[in-house]
């Protein structure tokens, strides 16, 4: 029997009584959904699923696309991206870790992605957590000054030099990067398409900048805003066992991955990454 659970009193559903491999009414699926945008996150503990049914699954939150690192998509099923540190013939077959800053998926896109799924196949003993933050309540415990300040903000974010501050050991991005890799600006306030509700995006610790501002005005206020929204009572740190699934909702969540000893552990992630809502 379908139960919803409160994952902590700030963020995130857990989902129990579901097999994903096997049918989900259509009442019980819109629960579910319904949880999902209403609480940024679902958890999912115990399943097991086939690439071809995480896939199905994923498909019933919206259209499934894959949009970045295409060397690291799964090899039968590209729209499944394989976070891992495990080799093959001395390759790795996938990412070994990501996002350890908190970020929004895609932010550097005109549309980034609407979710991601999150599912473990196999984790490491210790390590390799990841965090969650609601921004639906980080903007809405905001003081009314600041709300009245940034309601019609906008951000500039730079993929290109965003770079460095996620991915330490890459190389700088080079001149094809540059040229395909344009700023782009998002609100700094957005209205979720889904639940109407207004939702705080200001990103982790990249250099953004607000636009008509420099980046001295700017910082101060972004910093804020990101400290502000990474407060406890707005967050939940997963930790993970095999066969957990976790669905977030981009629009309304950010997230950090953490570290883990890859030299010594073993792990085994499979994404997908949906790129709209139910029509």
């Amino acid at each position: 029997m379908l139960e919803l659970v409160p994952i902590t009193d700030g963020i995130g559903t857990e989902v129990r009584g579901i097999d994903v491999s096997g049918p989900i009414s259509d009442r019980d699926f819109d629960r579910i959904y319904q949880a999902w945008i209403d609480t940024t996150i679902l958890l999912f503990r115990g399943q097991q699923m086939t690439p071809e049914q995480h896939i199905a699954f994923t498909r019933r939150f919206g259209e499934v696309y894959a949009y970045t690192r295409s060397q690291f998509n799964h090899d039968e099923h590209p729209e499944i991206l394989i976070l891992s540190n495990i080799t093959r013939d001395g390759k790795p077959i996938g990412s070994a870790y990501s996002g350890r800053v908190w970020h929004s998926d895609g932010a550097y896109l005109t549309d980034p992605p609407v979710g991601s799924m999150l599912y473990a196949r196999e984790v490491p003993p210790e390590g390799g957590d990841t965090w969650y933050g609601n921004m639906y309540a980080a903007y809405e415990a905001l003081p009314p000054s600041v709300k009245e300040r940034i309601e019609d903000l906008k951000v500039v974010i730079s993929r290109v030099r965003s770079r460095p501050y996620n991915y330490p050991d890459r190389p700088a991005p080079t001149a094809q990067e540059r040229a395909e890799w344009p700023d782009v600006t998002h609100p700094l306030v957005r209205v979720h398409e889904e639940s109407g509700r207004k939702v705080l995006y200001a990103g982790g610790n990249v250099p953004w900048r607000i636009e008509g501002m420099s980046e001295d005005e700017s910082a101060p206020l972004i910093t804020f805003l990101q400290e502000f929204s990474i407060q406890p009572r707005f967050t939940y740190r997963h930790q993970w066992r095999a066969g957990d699934i976790v669905l977030w909702d981009n629009r309304s969540a950010m997230h950090r991955a953490t570290y883990y000893d890859h030299v010594k552990h073993r792990r085994l992630m499979h994404r997908t990454t949906i790129s709209g809502g139910r029509s």
